[in-house]
C-alpha cells in the first residue's frame, strides 16, 4: 500500500515530505562575528486590525523564494567560512528570522539584533561607541516599507544593513539612513527604464497602477514626475489595496478595472508584488477587461503566483524589467546536498546542538514550515530565483570583514571588532564576486542594469525571453516580441492622432497628452521646436492659415498704376481743364459787369488756387514720406485759403451794401479796388502763421501699419496732433463760415442777378463734404485714406465750380444779353429810402 499511496501523491503534485525535515534548524549558525538574517518565509499574516495584544504575528503560508534568499545567504557564507583567502582563521555565523513581509513582524528580530549577546535588553546609554549588539551586519529585508523602518533602528547604531530586494528612492538619502546599503537598483533606475520603453514604441497615454505599500506608491511617484518631462500622460492611476481580506477591496479592484476600460488606453503600468498583482490581474480576466500590453517589474513577472492564474494568456502582452543578476555558481546542488542532509537524523542532531550554542532566549520567529517541503517543491524556482543580490550583499560584509580586521591571504587576528567600525570599509574599495567587480555608490547602491523580458507562451507553457537591456541606454530587439495584436505588431496608445505641419496642439481636459490638432491662425506659424502652440510672426512679416513660415509683408499705398489711380488723375485733369476754360473765359470777359460784379480780378487768383489744390492731388499718389505727409496739409490749406479769401472779401462788400448801407460809402473801399488785395493777403499770411503752428505743434508722419491689412504694410500719413489739424484747416473752416452768414439772406431786387447766392450754395457744398471728409478720414485705416483726400480736394473744387463760376460762364456764353450793366449793377436788393431813415 505504500508505493501506490506515493506515486498517488506524486501524480496529484503533492509537495509535502514523506516526513519532517530539520530545514528550520538550518537558518542560525554560531561565529566569530554573526551576520543577521531578515526574509520573508511566510505570507498572508492574520488580520492585523484584529490584533489587540502585542502578541508574535504568526504567518500562515510558506513563501518559497523567501526560503531560497535565506538558503542562499547561507550558501555565501559557508563558502566564505571554507575559504583560505578572504577570512582565513575567521568563522562567520548567522541569524536568519522571519519578516513575512510586514513591518510588525521585522521589528521583533530586529530589535533582538540590537540587544548584546547573552542578555534580552538594549542599554540605554549617552555613548554608544562601545557598545557591542548581538550582531555585526543585517542582511535584509527585501521590501522598502520593512526597510524604512529597520532601516532607522540600524542607522542610529550605525550597523552595516544590506538589502537585496528594497528598492524605494526615499532609501538613497545617507543622511537618514546613513548605515543601509543595496545591492540592486533604485527605483528611480527601473523608471527611467519604462519611460524610454514607452517612449521607444511612441505609447504616451497610458495607466499606472500600483499596490498601496512603500515600493507601489514610491515607484508610482518616481513614474509620475518623470513621465511628464517625456511627454507621456496618465490616462489613470490607481493603487491596489494590500489588505485584500478587507471587504472593500474587491469593490476597488473593480473600480479600477472599469476606469481602465473607460479611458481606452492600450498600455498598464503595474509597479506591484505579487499577490497585490494577482489579485488585478484575476479581476481584469473575470471582468473580461480587453488585452493590453502590461509593462511590469520582477516584484511580480517572476513570480509563479502572476504565471499560475487560470487564463492567464488573456490579458494580453507582458513585458517588463528584471534587474540583471548574475548566477550564483553551486547553489542548486548546494540546495540539493542540503534537502537530503535535512532529512538524515544524524545531521539533524548536529544542527540542534549547533543552534543550542546561540543562547537564543527569544521566541522562535524563523521559518514555521520549512520542515514540511520538499526538493521537488522548490525546484522549479531554483533556476530563476533571484538570489544573486543575496550572494552578493554577504560578500560585500565580508570583504569590509577583511579589511576591518586588517586580514591577509593567510589569516585574520580575531579582534574585537564594532559594527560601526565595518561602515568605513563598506564603500572604501570595489569588491569582487566570482569575478565580478562591485562597488557601492554615493547612495550606497548598485546599478547593474536591467534585462527586458517578454512573456512567450508556447503550447501553455511559459518562457521569460530576453528582449532587450537597459543600463545607460535602452535596447529592443522588436522581432523577438509577439503582441497580442492580430498582425503581431505593437499597438498604438496615444489619445489623439499627430498634427499636421501647420497645425498645433490644442490641449482638452486635463492630460497633456490629449489635444486637438488646431490650424494656426493668419499672421502666425508652427514651429517643430514648440508644437503646442503657433509662433506669431515678426511685425513685418506674414502668413495665410496654417502655416509653417512667415512671408515679407510687400508695402501697400496708392499706386500710380492703379486704375482708381487713373480713374482720380483722369478727373483732376477734367476738372483743371474746366478751371483753366473758366479762367480764359474770365479772361476774355475780364471788363464785362457780369466778371466785375463777381469780383473782377480776385477770380483767376481764386481760379489759380483751385488749379494748385487740383495738382495737390499727385502728392497722395506714389510712396509717401515725412516730407510729403507734411506738405499734404500746407498746401491744402494754403490753396483752398486762397479761393475762400476771396469770396470772404466779395461777403464783405455783400454786406456793407445790404446789412451797412450808411456805412457803406465810408468803408466799401476797403474791400473792393486795390486795398481787397491786402485784404487777400493778410488773410494768406494768416494762414501761413496757422501752417507754423502746425509744424510746431505736430505735422502728419509717415507711419508704417501692420495691422489694418492682413499681408501687406501699409504705408500712410498719421495725424500726429489733431489740435494742430483743426487749427490749420479751421481757419478755413472760420472764413467760410463768415462767408455763409453774409450770404445766405442776402435777396434780390427784381430780376437782378444774385451773386451772394453762389457764395452761399459753395459754402454749403465745402461744409457737406468735410462732414463726410472727416468722418472717413478718421476712421479709414487703408490705401483709400488717400483716395479719400484726393476725392474731397476734387469735390470741394467742382463744388466751387459748379456752384459759383460755372452759372456766370453759362451767362457769357449762352445768354449774352444778361450781361449787362443794368442786370448786375446795383443787382442787391436796397432798402427803400423811408425804412432807412
Amino acid at each position: 500500500m505504500m508505493v501506490p499511496a506515493l506515486l498517488l501523491c506524486l501524480s496529484f503534485g503533492c509537495t509535502a515530505a514523506l516526513k519532517p525535515t530539520c530545514l528550520s534548524a538550518q537558518l542560525r549558525r554560531p561565529g566569530d562575528y554573526i551576520i543577521g538574517g531578515l526574509f520573508p518565509f511566510g505570507r498572508d499574516t492574520v488580520n492585523l486590525t484584529a490584533r489587540l495584544e502585542p502578541t508574535v504575528v504568526v504567518c500562515e503560508r510558506l513563501f518559497v523564494d523567501g526560503l531560497l534568499w535565506a538558503l542562499g545567504m547561507r550558501f555565501a557564507i559557508d563558502q566564505i567560512n571554507n575559504s583560505t583567502w578572504l577570512l582565513p582563521g575567521v568563522k562567520l555565523g548567522y541569524d536568519m528570522h522571519d519578516t513575512c513581509f510586514e513591518p510588525v513582524v521585522a521589528l521583533q528580530p530586529s530589535l533582538w539584533f540590537l540587544t548584546q549577546n547573552g542578555t534580552r535588553g538594549i542599554g540605554v546609554l549617552c555613548n554608544y561607541t562601545d557598545y557591542q549588539p548581538r550582531v555585526a551586519a543585517v542582511i535584509g529585508p527585501h521590501k522598502s516599507d520593512l526597510c524604512l523602518v529597520t532601516a532607522k533602528l540600524f542607522s542610529f547604531f550605525l550597523i552595516p544593513q544590506v538589502s537585496y530586494g528594497a528598492s524605494s528612492e526615499k532609501l538613497s538619502n545617507t543622511e537618514l539612513y546613513p548605515s543601509f546599503y543595496r545591492t540592486v537598483p533604485s527605483d528611480k533606475n527601473l523608471v527611467e527604464a519604462v519611460v524610454l520603453l514607452l517612449n521607444k514604441f511612441g505609447w504616451n497615454w497610458i495607466a499606472t497602477i500600483g499596490s498601496d505599500d512603500e515600493y507601489g506608491k514610491g515607484a508610482m511617484g518616481l513614474f509620475l514626475s518623470l513621465a511628464g518631462n517625456h511627454s507621456i500622460c496618465i490616462a489613470f492611476e490607481g493603487l491596489i489595496p494590500t489588505d485584500l481580506t478587507d471587504p472593500t477591496a474587491k469593490n476597488q479592484l473593480e473600480d479600477i478595472i472599469n476606469l481602465i476600460n473607460k479611458t481606452k488606453v492600450n498600455i498598464i503600468v503595474l509597479f506591484a508584488f505579487s499577490q497585490p498583482a494577482q489579485a488585478l490581474l484575476e479581476h481584469s480576466i473575470r471582468m473580461g477587461l480587453s488585452k493590453k500590453v502590461w509593462i511590469g517589474t520582477e516584484a511580480w513577472m517572476l513570480s509563479d503566483i502572476a504565471a499560475s492564474i487560470p487564463n492567464i494568456q488573456s490579458i494580453g502582452t507582458v513585458l517588463g524589467f528584471i534587474m540583471k543578476a548574475g548566477t550564483v555558481p553551486g547553489f542548486q546542488k548546494y540546495v540539493a546536498d542540503l534537502f537530503t542532509s535535512v532529512q538524515q537524523e544524524e545531521f539533524c542532531q548536529e544542527s540542534r546542538e549547533l543552534n543550542h550554542l546561540m543562547n537564543s532566549d527569544m521566541q522562535d520567529t524563523r521559518c514555521k514550515h520549512c520542515d514540511d517541503i520538499s526538493l521537488q517543491d522548490i525546484s522549479p524556482l531554483l533556476s530563476r530565483s533571484q538570489t544573486h543580490p543575496v550572494y552578493v550583499a554577504v560578500y560585500s560584509v565580508a570583504h569590509a570583514l577583511h579589511r576591518a580586521l586588517g586580514c591577509t591571504h593567510r589569516a585574520c587576528p580575531k579582534a574585537p571588532l564594532r559594527s560601526w567600525q565595518l561602515l568605513r570599509f563598506m564603500d572604501t574599495l570595489p569588491f569582487t564576486v566570482n569575478g565580478q567587480s562591485f562597488r557601492f555608490d554615493e547612495s550606497h547602491g548598485t546599478n547593474t542594469g536591467y534585462n527586458l523580458i517578454f512573456w512567450s507562451w508556447k503550447n501553455n507553457t511559459l518562457t521569460y525571453l530576453p528582449v532587450g537591456d537597459y543600463e545607460e541606454t535602452l535596447y529592443i530587439n522588436k522581432s523577438k516580441i509577439r503582441f497580442h495584436t492580430a498582425d503581431q505588431k505593437e499597438p498604438t496608445s496615444e489619445c489623439v492622432r499627430h498634427c499636421k505641419p501647420g497645425q498645433f496642439r490644442r490641449i482638452k481636459g486635463f492630460h497633456l497628452c490629449c489635444y486637438d490638432c488646431t490650424d494656426c491662425p493668419e499672421n502666425t506659424f508652427w514651429s517643430t521646436k514648440d508644437s503646442s502652440t503657433c509662433t506669431a510672426c515678426p511685425e513685418h512679416q506674414w502668413s495665410p492659415a496654417r502655416s509653417t513660415e512667415c512671408h515679407d509683408r510687400s508695402e501697400r499705398y496708392l499706386f500710380w498704376e492703379e486704375p482708381l489711380t487713373i480713374a482720380l488723375l483722369l478727373l483732376m485733369s477734367i476738372t483743371i481743364s474746366l478751371i483753366c476754360l473758366t479762367a480764359a473765359l474770365f479772361l476774355k470777359n475780364l471788363g464785362t459787369p457780369l466778371v466785375q460784379a463777381s469780383g473782377g480780378k480776385l477770380n483767376l487768383l481764386a481760379l489759380f488756387t483751385l488749379t494748385l489744390l487740383c495738382l495737390s492731388c499727385c502728392l497722395y499718389i506714389g510712396k509717401p514720406s515725412n516730407h510729403l505727409c507734411m506738405t499734404q496739409q500746407m498746401v491744402y490749406a494754403l490753396c483752398l485759403n486762397g479761393c475762400f479769401s476771396t469770396f470772404f472779401i466779395k461777403s464783405l462788400e455783400i454786406t456793407l451794401v445790404t446789412e451797412f448801407p450808411r456805412c457803406a460809402p465810408t468803408f466799401l473801399h476797403w474791400v473792393t479796388q486795390r486795398r481787397a488785395w491786402l485784404l487777400l493777403t493778410l488773410c494768406l499770411l494768416t494762414q501761413c502763421l496757422f501752417c507754423f503752428c502746425y509744424l510746431h505743434l505736430g505735422p502728419d508722419y509717415l507711419v508704417a501699419d501692420y495691422k489694418s491689412l492682413p499681408t501687406e504694410v501699409l504705408l500712410v500719413c498719421n495725424t500726429a496732433s489733431w489740435l494742430a489739424f483743426a487749427l490749420l484747416h479751421g481757419y478755413n473752416g472760420c472764413l467760410a463760415s463768415a462767408c455763409f452768414l453774409c450770404t445766405f439772406m442776402v435777396q434780390t431786387a427784381g430780376k437782378k442777378y444774385n451773386v451772394a447766392r453762389g457764395i452761399t450754395f459753395a459754402i454749403l457744398i465745402y461744409f457737406i463734404i468735410w462732414i463726410f471728409f472727416i468722418a472717413i478720414f478718421a476712421t479709414l485705416k487703408t490705401a483709400l485714406r488717400s483716395v479719400t483726400q484726393i476725392g474731397t480736394i476734387l469735390a470741394t473744387t467742382l463744388g466751387i465750380l459748379g456752384t459759383y463760376y460755372i452759372p456766370k460762364c453759362y451767362i457769357i456764353l449762352f445768354k449774352p444779353h444778361l450781361n449787362t450793366v443794368d442786370y448786375f449793377q446795383n443787382s442787391i436788393k436796397e432798402e427803400p429810402e423811408e425804412d432807412s431813415q
